[in-house]
């Protein structure tokens, strides 16, 4: 590791250990627990992925930094309960990497980008039966986003032969999941609506997968289009000194339909 990258390392962890130091760290700090900081851990991850997908390369040292120290994090709250401590971190993934990439790291054979892939997804299954994970789906985290743990799932159980052969028959299994969902909706029991719904998230992320697409990041562009398109709307709206709380659908879909077509335009 360069000089300056450990030095600067090795001083996160000193304020990491300050920060948690009983008598005179920060009482906010010292408080915490593996529990408390796991959705900080989440929600800096994300920071990082809107950072990339912002190419705002401006910031991402800043949020990379903020993930890092997530892990310096929890880390320290480990080492103070003598369950292990930063260097175990680094060396597990570092073996891993060594372990994963023989191919660099040792005598195996050089491998295109498809073939380490099914060594990747191998040596997780082997890595999965050693820790006594049994089944074809173990081992995928809970936690994950919704969307992309369907994703994971259909995409383990396809390695097995459990999958649809083509994207459209997807499509025509989503088709039926929509229609279930319809026939459901003038009896409006909610549980029945959640079961339907799910069904049709789940049939969606599988789809996305076989367009090879991330669902999570078709989503988040969706959304952010939404928002995009309707900060327009509202600008559109106030030049006539109106907000949305007092247009009417009518005019709010006119100004929509306007700023759909200008974006065509540019895309043109």
């Amino acid at each position: 590791m360069p000089t300056e990258a450990a030095s600067q390392l090795t001083r996160l962890l000193q304020i990491m250990e300050a920060l948690r130091d009983p008598r005179n760290g920060c009482p906010w700090d010292r408080v915490q627990t593996f529990e408390t900081i796991a959705p900080y851990t989440i929600e800096e991850a994300y920071e990082v992925a809107d950072a990339i997908a912002s190419r705002d390369f401006s910031a991402l040292p800043d949020e990379l930094g903020d993930l890092l120290f997530q892990v310096v994090y929890h880390a320290r709250m480990a080492e103070e309960e003598g369950r292990f401590g930063f260097a175990d971190v680094a060396k597990a993934i570092s073996d891993k990497m060594i372990r994963r990439h023989p191919h660099v790291f040792g005598e195996a054979a050089a491998r295109t980008a498809g073939m380490q892939t099914a060594a990747w997804e191998e040596q997780k299954r082997a890595e999965r039966a050693a820790r006594d994970e049994t089944g074809t789906l173990s081992g995928i985290p809970l936690a994950l986003p919704a969307l992309t743990r369907a994703r994971k799932i259909t995409a383990r159980a396809g390695r097995v032969g459990f999958d649809w052969p083509n994207a459209e028959l997807v499509i025509e299994k989503l088709e039926e999941e929509i229609a279930e969902l319809r026939a459901e909706l003038a009896g409006g029991d909610p549980k029945r609506l959640a079961d339907e719904f799910g069904d049709i998230l789940f049939v969606a992320a599988n789809l996305a997968r076989k367009l090879d697409l991330d669902p999570e990041a078709c989503l988040r562009g969706a959304t952010a289009k939404f928002a995009r398109r309707f900060a327009q709307v509202e600008a559109l709206l106030a030049e006539g000194g109106r907000t949305p709380a007092e247009a009417s659908l009518e005019e709010m879909e006119a100004h929509w339909q306007t700023v759909k077509a200008g974006e065509r335009k540019v895309m043109d």
